[in-house]
């Protein structure tokens, strides 16, 4: 990798946007985004899948020789990423679903060992246990060797994350509904876990003085509140600012997983303040007004590492981080978006319009004031009005449905669960790791993104560090949310006007 120091501020980063924009239209002109999901006939590149598969997979050692069996030569790696980078999409999806099914597990030997297995129950004890041994030794799939040894070439660990977020992509779209694919999703998943294990990780901060290709990639990854130029990511990386990653030194100058946070004097309760209401470029922290730490936002990089821990790690890392250079600091808070709250709203307004229960969300007065703003209080008229954002533009429409969409909101957060846990995605994420659910806030996102997704509501997920651990067990084994007196009164009165 070339790395670019930014000397001038003006002058690195107008070329960082020039190298994006770019970039982008190289990808573009490349067509690599318009993937084909159909069949197609078999290119020149597929003819040849057999041969490459049957050269660069090697049998799997029999269990006396596993130890001893020489590696293969690594321009076999090296040969199968060659060929599969040079693919076009369904052909990819030819390759994987072969290199999946007749290259992994050998149901035969399995079904043999797992028979020696129970013939050995009444034997000694280290005769059972080899017998199990030779049974977790044959459950292992013949590509696995393949995984492992392109994982020791140069590009490979980064080769293989992009590879499972092909499996990824293709389960996710129903493109193939094989058990041999989900299967290998498995194996690249539960090897990439140990390769990222948290003590592999680096911890970095970004800074306006990081190499200029970071801060593009910090730029271009930024998925809560987009980056909007130059002077943007700026002050993102700058005084009251922190930006910190993971990186792997498997996959040098590539960010892992992004935190940016705001140093705030208390927690804040609106992103406006955050990114869009900006003091001087050149001032200078003062830390008397350092009291609490915001956690605005976190990006996964890498489609890939998708259910490999990370982004929890990464919070803890940087709590440690900031309390050494701010040892006097004791707030730290989220403020997150809610992502699924208005398209859950719509569909809960139109299931009780079904169900004839309108009157049921509101009660008489809220109806009545409805009705006053608009000239019709009916249901139709409030989801007109949800999903067209008009309300947002009536102050007194605003006034009128903030007590109804913020005990909507803390219901939605709170009540509606996917076994047993957290629906909406985000909850799930801070609750997991041992966060309370502090404060819901009002006209806390007010940009147009923002009030679609969650009609402008975000919330506080709180990090009380001497009872995150308990919280987190409570959660994960008990499925209990641990919330404030503020969520659970909002949820209180859902409950009151909604009969439950």
């Amino acid at each position: 990798m070339i790395v670019h120091t930014v000397i001038y501020a003006f002058r690195g980063s107008a070329k960082c946007w020039r190298h994006r924009a770019v970039l982008k239209a190289a990808l573009g002109a490349s067509g690599f985004g318009r993937c084909r999901w159909l069949s197609s006939p078999p290119s020149r590149s597929v003819t040849s899948m057999e041969d490459i598969l049957a050269r660069v997979v090697s049998p799997l050692p029999t269990y006396e020789t596993r130890e001893k069996s020489p590696p293969p030569p690594e321009s076999s790696s090296l040969e199968f990423m060659h060929f599969y980078r040079s693919l076009e999409w369904d052909d990819k999806l030819d390759v994987l679903a072969k290199l999946s099914r007749d290259f992994g597990v050998d149901h035969k030997s399995v079904s043999e060992f797992a028979g020696k297995l129970l013939d050995t129950q009444l034997r000694d004890l280290a005769t059972v246990m080899q017998a199990e041994d030779r049974l977790r030794y044959s459950l292992t799939p013949r590509y696995k060797q393949l995984l492992n040894h392109i994982s020791r070439v140069e590009g490979g660990v980064k080769f293989l994350v992009d590879l499972r977020a092909d499996v990824l992509a293709i389960i996710a779209l129903k493109s193939s509904e094989s058990p041999h694919l989900r299967d290998l999703n498995g194996t690249l998943k539960s090897m990439l876990s140990e390769w990222f294990s948290v003590g592999l990780l680096r911890l970095e901060r970004i800074t306006w003085k990081s190499p200029c290709e970071i801060l593009q990639k910090i730029s271009q990854y930024e998925a809560v509140h987009p980056v909007r130029n130059w002077a943007d990511l700026k002050r993102r990386v700058g005084p009251y600012r922190r930006c910190y990653a993971f990186t792997h030194a498997a996959m040098p100058g590539e960010p892992l997983v992004v935190l940016h946070v705001a140093l705030t004097e208390d927690i804040s309760d609106n992103i406006q303040s955050i990114v869009r209401e900006f003091s001087s470029l050149e001032l200078e922290e003062d830390v008397n007004k350092i009291n609490a730490a915001i956690f605005y936002s976190i990006s996964s990089t890498q489609a890939g590492l998708q259910g490999v821990e990370l982004g929890n790690y990464l919070i803890k890392r940087v709590v440690r981080e900031l309390q050494s250079e701010f040892p006097h600091m004791a707030q730290f808070s989220s403020l997150s978006p809610i992502p699924g709250f208005s398209s859950w709203l719509q569909g809960l307004l139109s299931q009780y319009r079904k169900e004839g229960r309108g009157l049921d969300l509101l009660s008489e007065q809220e109806w009545r004031e409805v009705e006053q703003a608009t000239g019709i209080g009916t249901m139709d008229t409030l989801r007109k009005l949800i999903a067209t954002s008009e309300w947002m533009r009536s102050e007194r429409l605003s006034r009128v449905l903030e007590p109804v969409l913020m005990r909507l909101c803390a219901w939605y957060l709170y009540g509606e669960k996917r076994r047993g846990y957290a629906l909406n995605p985000v909850a799930n994420f801070h609750l997991q790791n041992g966060a309370t659910m502090w404060r819901i806030n009002w006209h806390a996102d007010t940009s147009p993104k923002g009030v679609a997704n969650s009609c402008g509501i975000m919330v506080n997920y709180r990090y009380f560090l001497n009872e995150t651990s308990k919280n987190s067990a409570l959660y994960l084994q008990n499925k209990v949310i641990t919330a404030s007196d503020q969520v659970v009164g909002l949820v209180s009165q859902f409950q009151k006007n909604s009969k439950l």
